[in-house]
């Protein structure tokens, strides 16, 4: 970049690449920064000529000057780009350029900002003291980094005291200064630094058992916490004082609460008399109970010979009990409450599936233990394959990018891979399998601030599931289990940890009500408001023609049925297929199609006349079935063979509608843009079972096949073996002649592409463009 000197620097226009840019006998890879002048943009993209379709940039990182596409750029202003380059790695890079939400945070950081920071695969609190390049100052574009000092457990865990290389940035205590790109910094839920051994509390950050401290007529009390179920929704938790009498509660503010470091930070404090068990004694439990906590998986031994399975709800000590004791919600009706005890209520679950028990009763559940009688290595616990050096064996904090290509194989096929199932978890492990594991189309779900007070969903999705999935390839089942309690209390539906249910169902709940995301669609009706939802069930009247459709046409041959138009190009656009329950299907074979083209699907767009390509100005919806003119349904014309088709006699009696063009399209002749989404993947179902087929890379054959119960350890007390293989055979009948498709036998087709074929329930679309605006 010698060619452009440091007094232009604020002239310059920046670009992130989205796509990879073939030069020569290389390539450049997708999350490259460019930039080009502002006058040679302005000069390419207005004018009286036609706008360019290639811009000539130059890559900031390698000095290489390149032609691109302008659809694979996307804009970045200078503070954005700077702070990007920071991240060494393109395809990071890229996936952080996605999520928005954290970039934008990063833009607005601040010297005297509290945050939080990823270091040594844990999260400790800090200061920022320095927000700027640590390079020469005639650099252009230097990168932005992040100047912090590591506060409370991380004191001393930094490798500087804010000078880099001879050049002093700020000062701070030895050894606890880091220089860090943005990513690896959390903004928002930082907690000041520790005081007295006290850690401020985050919403929904405490539990029953936890000793605590508040404020009272600005004096301090303590005490310890004794029930907390519905703290999110009230901002209120209830505590025991430790001077009051037993039976006396306070109901107290979250924000006048601070929680008080103990000992051993894994297992809720006890509580007997409102007093703490000694470290001691904390000590003694810890190792005899094996490390149970709330939300562990465990088994009773209920009657003799019969075991009773399922989860920690409640952890503590009660009225008139020596030992420590734990509310448990079984699996099957066999309790004795909904979690209330003596009249006091300590979690919920529905009637007759709480019991009480004392601690050493419980063992961790065996379903989900390996064995030790000789089974093979590959079928290790779920409760053991945890990534190394989180902060609880499988927590995973910060971001980790999808996966794609050779590393999507290398991590996620084979044995215990994927999500494990439990319990009717098929519909869940299927549906988040299939939106994260190689697409960050809905990753701002994972880092969007929430209106929702209750994070701690969010925060179970993101670092528990998302990131150890695309870390470690593995999801134990105990961490979907925990989402599903925290599904079930947030619902109120019960049975949100026992039984089977539709995926919408599920996406439905925790985009809405649970992340408060935008809706994935708007619809547009005929003289009707704009509808918003997640995801759209075709509704069509099959037709005898259509023997192996694709989705492609039944999404269109949908919208014609209900007359419906898109209001603007979706991210991520969720399609039902046309069957209903788990038996009746409307067709034995549907077709996936690669690309869904949506340009003629919507309502303010410009569009092409099918039968001379210039720009149409009415469309005919009597003209849908008209194979005559187009193989597709959508028909729309200039005015020209408007009247030229509807002056033959069959059409004389349609009435063609004029169509929305957009004035810059009526003034001057552009080629019309076609707006098309890329599917990512497939959902199916078989005999009440979900499993999920993704598309992990750009060759034909990168596709590859989950299902979360695919074979089983042990019977009764054993536990699920998720697994995830390769299946190229798809792209082979994808490229087969549609008639050999529709004669083709279902039981004969290789592989497990009959399941893909015959049995889809739900196709996935992405448009990676769209989703940087949302």
């Amino acid at each position: 970049m010698a060619q452009l000197s440091r007094e232009v620097e604020d002239f310059l226009m920046y670009f992130i690449l989205m796509e990879r840019v073939p030069v020569g006998t290389r390539t450049v890879e997708p999350g490259r920064l460019c930039c080009m002048s502002e006058e040679s943009y302005l000069h390419s993209v207005t004018g009286d000529q036609t706008p360019a379709q290639s811009l000539s940039v130059t890559v900031i990182e390698e000095n290489l000057m390149i032609d691109v596409d302008v659809n694979v750029l996307q804009p970045l202003s200078q503070r954005q780009a700077a702070l990007l380059l920071a991240i060494h790695n393109p395809t990071e890079r890229l996936s952080c350029f996605l999520e928005r939400g954290l970039l934008e945070q990063a833009v607005q950081a601040e010297v005297g900002q509290r945050v939080l920071v990823e270091h040594e695969q844990k999260l400790f609190p800090a200061l920022i003291h320095h927000v700027g390049n640590i390079l020469d100052s005639a650099t252009l574009l230097p990168p932005v980094y992040l100047g912090v000092e590591l506060e409370g457990e991380g004191e001393g865990r930094g490798n500087m005291d804010g000078s880099y290389k001879g050049m002093t940035f700020f000062k701070c205590k030895k050894n606890s200064g880091l220089l860090l790109p943005f990513n690896k910094v959390i903004f928002s839920g930082a907690p000041p630094p520790d005081d007295a051994g006290a850690t401020y509390l985050q919403t929904g950050s405490v539990n029953p058992g936890d000793k605590v401290s508040f404020f009272v007529e600005d004096s301090i009390k303590r005490g310890i916490v004794v029930f907390s179920s519905n703290q999110a929704a009230t901002g209120f938790v209830e505590v025991l004082p430790e001077e009051a009498p037993s039976s006396e509660l306070l109901k107290v503010p979250l924000d006048s609460i601070v929680k008080n470091d103990i000992p051993t930070p894994d297992l809720h404090s006890p509580v007997h008399d409102g007093k703490c068990a000694s470290k001691e004694e904390q000590e003694k439990v810890l190792y005899k109970e094996r490390g149970l906590e709330v939300d562990s998986l465990v088994q009773i031994q209920y009657q003799e010979g019969e075991l009773a399975f399922g989860i920690i709800r409640w952890l503590g000590y009660l009225p008139q009990k020596e030992d420590v004791m734990v509310g448990v919600e079984l699996e099957e009706d066999k309790g004795c409450t909904d979690g209330i005890w003596c009249g006091q209520r300590y979690f919920f679950c529905p009637p007759r599936r709480g019991i009480f028990v004392k601690l050493k009763a419980c063992q961790p559940d065996t379903r989900f233990l390996s064995s030790r009688d000789g089974s093979p290595k590959s079928l290790e616990s779920p409760k053991h394959i945890f990534v190394s050096g989180t902060e609880d064996g499988r927590r995973v904090p910060g971001k980790v990018p999808p996966l794609q290509g050779a590393a999507a194989v290398d991590i996620l096929e084979g044995d215990m891979k994927g999500i494990q199932g439990h319990c009717n978890s098929c519909y869940m492990d299927a549906a988040l399998f299939s939106l994260f594991s190689c697409s960050s189309v809905l990753d701002s779900l994972l880092f969007k601030p929430s209106s929702h007070p209750d994070g701690k969903i969010q925060q179970t999705l993101r670092e528990e599931i998302v990131n150890p999935l695309r870390r470690n390839g593995f999801v134990s089942a105990d961490s979907v289990m925990t989402l599903r309690c925290q599904l079930m209390e947030e619902s109120q539906c019960p049975s949100f940890t026992t039984s089977e249910k539709d995926p919408e169902e599920f996406l439905n709940l925790i985009m809405h009500r649970i992340l408060g995301a935008d809706p994935l669609l708007k619809l547009q009706s005929e003289g009707q408001r704009v509808q918003e939802s997640y995801c759209y069930q075709i509704f069509i009247e099959k037709q005898q023609e259509m023997m192996a459709p694709n989705v492609q046409q039944l999404l269109e041959q949908s919208f014609h049925h209900s007359r419906l138009k898109l209001a603007e190009v979706p991210s991520c656009f969720i399609i039902q297929m046309p069957r209903f329950g788990k038996e009746y299907k409307m067709f034995s074979k549907i077709v996936p199609s690669l690309e869904l083209d949506v340009t003629d699907l919507l309502s303010d767009s410009p569009r092409e006349c099918v039968v001379c390509g210039n720009l149409a100005t009415h469309e005919c919806a009597e003209c849908f079935k008209d194979v005559i003119l187009s193989d597709h349904g959508l028909k729309q014309y200039c005015l020209v063979c408007s009247k030229q088709v509807h002056s033959h006699h069959k059409r004389k009696d349609h009435k063609p509608v004029p169509l929305k063009i957009p004035d810059g399209f009526r003034k001057t002749p552009n080629k019309i843009p076609r707006e098309k989404l890329e599917l990512f993947a497939v959902l199916s179902i078989e005999t009440s079972h979900y499993v999920s087929f993704v598309k992990y890379g750009t060759e034909k054959g990168s596709w590859m096949f989950f299902d979360s119960m695919a074979d089983r350890f042990g019977s009764e007390n054993g536990y699920n073996i998720p697994r995830v293989t390769l299946c190229p055979e798809v792209a082979t009948y994808l490229a087969a002649p549609l008639t050999d498709l529709i004669n083709q036998n279902p039981r004969e087709m290789k592989g497990v592409a009959k399941r893909l074929f015959c049995d889809a329930y739900m196709y996935m679309y992405q448009s990676k463009r769209m989703a940087l605006y949302k």
